[in-house]
């Protein structure tokens, strides 16, 4: 079997009132390089390495080995080298990542024969939901449904001239936990007003509609609901439309915080969400990742 490599980008899901449905990719990756082996080995650098080299719980290699039991092919070990800048458990789609990975690498060396679509619909199935998984491997602004039968994904290039910026607090959080605090019904009020904003939401992005994205990323169904579990989001929810902040969003099930705002502006606004943060956290100034196939294969 020839080597195998896969680079896949971070994403941020839930956009705003887009709950499961509409997510960003991000210039922050997980890296893999593979090849046969006679046993499994890991070879990691970067973030969470105590949990991407582990080869007894490793979400990665479970899924890669679960899919080739499922196809009836026994899984090949691989010697594998991870570099991976994806904080895990921080709302930045490290699952999807590492679900898609483990796929990906069940395809090559299953020799499965399987398209990017039933891919796609593989890690959606997965994960739960198609917002992460779509937007990893599409790449930019995607919106996605339809995982329980037939994943459907749009994905455009984001503004040339919008950046994103990550709060990422030093604590993780289970996104397990975050989901059991949310309500099992809503009001007809906010269901309606979050399919308005995400309509919205997606014109913004669309037309480059900047003044847009205050509004659009409000949201009733999830952010409220993980206010306590999240500390940075009631801090800095309220800063959206102001200091050259376009808008804010919690990323993923949380704890980390997604704030868009125009490139020019971008070093400012990290200065005022700085000062803002009490709590241990990393601010970063991310590119959104142009849409395109996820860089798959060698």
């Amino acid at each position: 079997m020839k080597p195998f490599h896969i680079r896949l980008p971070a994403t941020s899901a839930n956009l705003g009132p887009g709950f499961d449905a509409v997510a960003l990719a991000l210039d922050m990756h997980l890296d893999i390089q593979a090849q046969q082996a006679d046993v499994f080995s890991i070879s990691a650098k970067g973030r969470n390495v105590e949990i991407t080299s582990n080869l007894q719980r490793n979400l990665m290699l479970a899924v890669y080995e679960d899919v080739l039991k499922q196809a009836g092919v026994t899984p090949m070990p691989l010697a594998l080298q991870v570099d991976n800048e994806i904080p895990i458990g921080k709302g930045l789609g490290s699952s999807a990542s590492a679900r898609l990975a483990g796929i990906a690498l069940a395809n090559h060396f299953g020799d499965l024969g399987w398209n990017e679509d039933s891919i796609l619909q593989k890690a959606s199935e997965l994960e739960g939901h198609p917002d992460n998984a779509a937007a990893c491997w599409l790449g930019g602004f995607t919106v996605a449904g339809g995982a329980a039968k037939q994943v459907r994904a749009v994905s455009v290039d984001p503004p040339p001239n919008w950046s994103a910026i990550l709060a990422i607090p030093d604590q993780p959080l289970s996104t397990s936990i975050a989901r059991g605090i949310l309500p099992a019904m809503y009001s007809r009020v906010d269901a309606v007003t979050n399919i308005q904003n995400v309509a919205l939401l997606t014109a913004a992005f669309y037309q480059n509609r900047a003044d847009l994205l205050t509004l659009a990323m409000s949201d009733c169904l999830h952010q409220p609901y993980r206010m306590d579990v999240c500390p940075l989001l009631p801090i800095l929810l309220p800063m959206a439309g102001s200091a050259g902040i376009l808008g804010v969003a919690l990323s993923g099930a949380g704890p980390s915080i997604l704030v868009l705002v125009e490139s020019s502006g971008a070093e400012k606004a990290i200065q005022n969400i700085g000062m803002c943060i009490p709590i241990r956290a990393s601010v970063e100034l991310l590119t959104i990742r142009l849409k395109r196939r996820v860089d798959y294969g060698r």
